[in-house]
């Protein structure tokens, strides 16, 4: 599903709109920076100068997502990060993104709400201060952990079997 998302060398124009692939972003103000999967430039009054184009084009990114849509908000958070990201990079206000879910075959609309954008800075602001602190939060293991990128990193198996250092030491010490 993500082998034409992923190419940023694949780009195209379809019906005036212009779909670029596997675009960076970044947002200097939350500290953050990633990758969309696709980001769509489609005519609009409001929206930015492309090099080499006579028109306005207005951002809105696309992600992509395997599965179902879920119940919780990381999915409409993600893409509203990556907004933040483009209305940052690009100095243009963007009102929605969109999900594309791979087993429902369907695209789905995220508004970008004041609460939501809220939901966002929070999270960013939480990952900085457990980055400043040197501190990994403990994660719930759960089926989703199996098709999750940052798998390898987290590393949720081995939080199961766990000993605090103190307890660890104590065994050590006493022989166990």
């Amino acid at each position: 599903m993500h082998q034409r998302a992923d190419d940023p060398f694949f780009t195209e124009v379809r019906s005036g709109v212009i779909i670029a692939r596997s675009m960076p972003v970044a947002s200097y103000l939350l500290g953050l920076y990633g990758v969309c999967d696709v980001v769509e430039f489609a005519v609009a009054p409001d929206g930015i100068r492309l090099h080499g184009r006579d028109d306005t084009y207005l951002p809105t990114p696309i992600e992509y997502k395997r599965g179902k849509e879920k119940q919780d908000q990381s999915d409409s958070a993600q893409v509203c990060a990556q907004v933040i990201c483009l209305e940052e990079m690009l100095s243009v206000d963007i009102p929605t993104g969109y999900l594309y879910y791979g087993r429902t075959r369907r695209r789905v609309e995220v508004e970008m709400t004041s609460d939501l954008r809220s939901l966002v800075k929070q999270m960013a602001d939480e990952m900085h201060t457990f980055y400043r602190r040197g501190h990994t939060p403990r994660v719930k293991p759960s089926k989703a952990c199996r098709s999750c990128s940052l798998a390898d990193i987290c590393l949720p198996d081995l939080q199961k079997k766990s000993v605090p250092a103190s307890q660890y030491i104590r065994s050590q010490i006493e022989g166990r």
